[in-house]
């Protein structure tokens, strides 16, 4: 009979039902646990694109290609760019045929857990603490009770993650960078203006020491971030966060003189409009392997959001993981060879996106915007020709 260490995947997020999901279906046990008290407790974010070398490459190893297909946007993959007037400066509306489509947060995760037991996550499990035990194993400490010992406890916790500190001593750190999220709902037919200035896709405006980046998320929904480099706490004591109509006028402030069609995608939102500051851990972080611990997605490498590597990098991740785990005979030598070939992998994307923030809102960064707008339909044209 085979034995498998006794595995606990923390955080059921992309990345941690994807790996629970290819051990599953390997029949490696392992069990998710989640502090959330359900799986519709909160809104999963806004709209991510899967691209075909990491997140549909982790879903296929899933077995999940089929389901993914049924709930992907390649219709709404199309990027614009506009100047404060609202004067279109760049638009690649034409790019169906990219193999990057969109997808919604949630409907990702649905058809993950779709494709577990319900037994295997466990919600209502808010981490406190991993506790070792003298024989190597651990044991997780939660507010209601304790649950063990586990061989192998795998972070996929997130950019606060509970499990990190057991191998680091890293944190986070603030980039400069906050976004104010906002939302439209039923766009087409309640504004059909602005979700003609939006399209099929994602826009950004860049002048004035400030930004804005719109998506079209599905079911006629649009998830925008008005972006401002300040200080770390420059939003809660700005913005009236309890009061979404105070909270609404006053973002619209920060945009004045800017065209009234783009005000306007302020004007129309709903009531959810919230600070999302953007952390990010130093480009190359990494940690001594430790018997039993891992790390994976933003606990391991958390970085800005303007490189679209996140969800991508974690549902890697975790194949990756996944593949060592059923490869490898010693499950120990398997994790050792995983974080090796993990912290090189993600130091070019991470590089990346920190070179982003850097230079997001500075006086050349329109002119830089613009560049990068030409690059990629430059490579997607060169890639749809081979």
């Amino acid at each position: 009979m085979t034995s498998y260490p006794r595995i606990a995947i923390i955080g059921a997020g992309p990345g941690g039902l994807t790996l629970a999901r290819i051990l599953h279906r390997a029949g490696m046990p392992a069990t998710v646990f989640e502090r959330e008290e359900h799986a519709l407790a909160r809104p999963q974010g806004g709209t991510l694109d899967l691209h075909a070398e990491s997140g549909q490459l982790a879903l296929r190893r899933a077995g999940l290609y089929e389901e993914f297909l049924a709930i992907a946007r390649y219709e709404d993959q199309g990027s614009r760019l506009y100047d404060k007037n609202a004067k279109l400066l760049f638009a690649d509306d034409d790019a169906a045929e990219s193999d990057r489509p969109e997808v919604d947060r949630t409907a990702l995760r649905n058809i993950l857990l779709a494709s577990l037991p319900e037994e295997l996550v466990r919600w209502n499990h808010g981490l406190l603490e991993v506790r070792p035990r003298d024989d190597g194993t651990y044991d997780l400490v939660f507010e209601t009770e304790i649950v063990g010992p586990f061989d192998l406890v795998v972070g996929a916790d997130g950019s606060w993650s509970k499990v990190r500190p057991l191998v680091s001593s890293y944190r986070p750190q603030y980039s400069g960078i906050t976004f104010i999220e906002f939302g439209i709902d039923d766009i087409d037919a309640s504004h059909p203006d602005l979700a003609a200035l939006v399209g099929r896709g994602k826009i950004g405006i860049e002048a004035d020491g400030r930004g804005m980046i719109v998506q079209r998320n599905g079911n006629s929904h649009v998830r925008g971030y008005a972006i401002f480099r300040v200080p770390t706490d420059w939003a809660e004591k700005t913005f009236d966060f309890a009061s979404p109509a105070k909270a609404r006028v006053r973002l619209a402030a920060e945009f004045e003189g800017w065209a009234p069609e783009i005000i306007g995608l302020i004007d129309a939102s709903n009531d959810h409009i919230v600070s999302r500051p953007i952390h990010a851990l130093p480009v190359g972080h990494h940690w001594q392997n430790r018997l039993g611990i891992t790390l994976l997605g933003d606990a391991a490498h958390v970085m800005s959001p303007f490189g679209g590597e996140g969800v991508n990098a974690a549902m890697l991740d975790a194949a990756e993981l996944a593949r060592q785990l059923l490869e490898n005979a010693d499950w120990k030598d398997a994790v050792k060879a995983y974080e090796a070939d993990m912290f090189e992998r993600v130091i070019e994307p991470a590089a990346q996106a920190a070179e982003a923030v850097a230079t997001e809102l500075s006086h050349l960064g329109a002119e830089l915007s613009l560049q990068h707008y030409k690059a990629h339909l430059e490579a997607r044209l060169q890639s749809s020709a081979a």
